[in-house]
């Protein structure tokens, strides 16, 4: 199994902007220290985040590290134009050195869909025809095109041209068939969110993508899975785990409620329990993510890369542990195939 890292750079605290970014940063370079196979960068247009720009965040980690691989998560082409998407990411595979990977999706938010002009009826759709586009600028020096959304190309030439030829694409899949079956049609892997829900309408997607998968006649073998998770923190015992956690989980409770969004669990106990959340001892996480493996069958896992109200040295301790005893572990019971560039 391997192991991403990833932040949507929420601010929340009385921080500024400019140390929120530094954070994020210094916890890429934490986490290519600690063997992460790759850290991620999500992309929301609306408060309280500061992930309005992926490449040029990871144009910055690209700087300061040197092997960890670069993924978007989510890379939202619904909002996007695809030509520039394409070539300020072509930049990036380049100054990375061929390390850059795509998640992309519709996103989500009211407020950043009323900021681009997109709308709940069009936004599949959009996402749909900018990906369609965007892969062929990857693949094809000249690129003849026409669609709904953005101006006709006529032998359109874009630059530069990229480092991968073409680089991997996963579509990033929470609630929606349409992000699936786009995926599976052009064969490219999929990475469920798993984040807010229990395990089985993610599992209900992944069956569903490995079916429409087989139905566009790409071989089974070939699909690959991805999937989050909604939390972490470990300890050498699971009471030391749940008591440090139990405060952190019951402000976001209380967060919820504030907002006015009915809880799915609403105890840390059942979070523990039905969520993908991952706080306990190594070997109850360990147990916890073959469980998960059983019925989703991914080969990539993501943890949360920021503290996420830890102190910085427990949020440390927390990461050295997962890759002390638990990613030995994981790696040992489930294959996985290698990362673009990586030998076996």
């Amino acid at each position: 199994m391997k192991f991403l890292a990833i932040t949507l750079i929420a601010h929340t605290d009385d921080r500024s902007p400019t140390e929120r970014f530094r954070e994020v940063v210094d916890n890429a370079v934490l986490a290519e220290e600690l063997g992460f196979d790759g850290f991620g960068v999500g992309e929301r247009h609306e408060r309280p985040f500061l992930s309005s720009s992926p490449p040029v965040v990871l144009s910055h980690i690209a700087a300061r590290t040197s092997r960890i691989r670069l993924f978007t998560a989510v890379t939202t082409l619904s909002l996007l134009d695809p030509v520039r998407a394409y070539e300020d990411y072509a930049t990036l595979d380049h100054l990375s050195g061929g390390r850059l990977e795509l998640i992309i999706g519709k996103g989500n938010g009211a407020a950043q869909a009323r900021l681009f002009h997109v709308t709940a009826e069009d936004q599949w759709e959009r996402n749909r025809e900018a990906y369609e586009l965007f892969r062929r600028l990857w693949r094809e020096d000249k690129v003849t095109w026409q669609g709904r959304f953005r101006p006709p190309l006529t032998d359109a030439e874009t630059w530069p041209r990229p480092l991968q030829r073409p680089v991997r694409v996963w579509h990033g899949s929470a609630t929606s068939k349409e992000s699936v079956d786009l995926a599976a049609r052009h064969g490219d892997p999929l990475f469920s969110a798993n984040v807010t829900h229990p395990i089985d309408p993610y599992g209900e997607l992944i069956d569903h993508y490995r079916q429409r998968w087989a139905h566009y006649g790409h071989d089974p073998a070939d699909a690959l899975v991805g999937a989050g998770t909604a939390g972490y923190y470990a300890a050498p015992t699971s009471q030391e785990a749940v008591a440090t956690y139990r405060p952190l989980f019951e402000a976001r409770l209380e967060l919820s409620r504030r907002m006015g969004v009915p809880p799915v669990f609403p105890t840390l106990e059942d979070a523990i329990e039905r969520s993908s959340l991952l706080v306990g001892s190594p070997q109850q996480i360990v147990d916890k993510v073959l469980r998960y493996h059983k019925r989703f069958g991914h080969e990539v896992m993501h943890l949360h890369a920021d503290a996420d109200g830890l102190t910085p040295g427990r949020h440390r301790r927390s990461l050295e542990l997962f890759q002390a005893e638990i990613a030995p572990a994981l790696r040992a019971e489930i294959p996985s195939r290698p990362f673009p560039g990586e030998s076996r």
